[in-house]
């Protein structure tokens, strides 16, 4: 990708977030100084570079990944359509509207300790931050208890094709959440004192990648459930 598109997606985020979420630039007075400081240059530009770097990071991840599951979708649709006769349908286990509920409950809980963290309730903040782990996770495990139910009934990736594009979906989803888990694993366990990145910015940077996930499992299982 270009270097133009990357300044693009750069400016987009600063706009939506005043500058990368860091505080203005101060301003100098007459005297050559900082209006409300002493001496020295501005101080919040390696912040404000820190918030750029991740900030690009991960809307670019978000970009791919949305690419990558539109080629999906694109393939599912065409020989759905086109397989009308052969394409045989498929039962949506009953805990996959479960495992929703819990992925839906654990983007209330990551805002809820997001918001600890702001008023500095640091022992608020890790109890909801290690609860929505906990949730990413059991999510996980829903989705592997709905793999095995479908083997049970004997509905393989080779059974049918229905059946294969669940899979592909449901394990892929699967796997990229787990990322998401990593991430609220690193922003809940690193010291961040003395790094030039906050926690309450890494965890925001975190927030949009999971709120992200969400999105896709709902269209994902839109498309499955109206493609059975």
């Amino acid at each position: 990708m270009s270097r133009t598109v990357i300044d693009d997606i750069e400016l987009i985020i600063e706009d939506i977030h005043g500058n990368g979420g860091g505080k203005p630039p101060s301003r100098r007075g007459d005297d050559g100084g900082d209006e409300g400081g002493s001496g020295g240059g501005p101080a919040p530009e390696p912040r404000r570079s820190s918030t750029r770097k991740y900030s690009t990071a991960i809307a670019l991840a978000m970009m791919s990944i949305v690419m990558f599951f539109m080629v999906l979708t694109a393939a599912f649709l065409v020989l759905r359509t086109e397989d009308l006769r052969t394409w045989s349908h498929l039962r949506l286990p009953g805990i996959l509207w479960v495992n929703t509920a819990v992925l839906l409950l654990s983007s209330v809980t990551l805002e809820v300790a997001r918001r600890k963290l702001a008023v500095d309730d640091a022992r608020g903040f890790r109890r909801m931050w290690l609860l929505t782990t906990c949730l990413g996770l059991l999510f996980v495990v829903g989705q592997a208890i709905a793999w095995r139910q479908l083997a049970i009934e004997g509905a393989f990736t080779t059974s049918r094709l229905a059946t294969s594009f669940f899979y592909v979906f449901t394990v892929l989803h699967a796997v990229h959440l787990l990322g998401g888990v990593c991430a609220l694993v690193y922003v809940g366990l690193r010291n961040f004192d003395g790094r030039g990145v906050s926690r309450p910015l890494a965890a925001e940077v975190a927030s949009y990648y999971w709120h992200f996930m969400d999105g896709l499992w709902l269209f994902l299982l839109a498309l499955l459930y109206f493609g059975q």
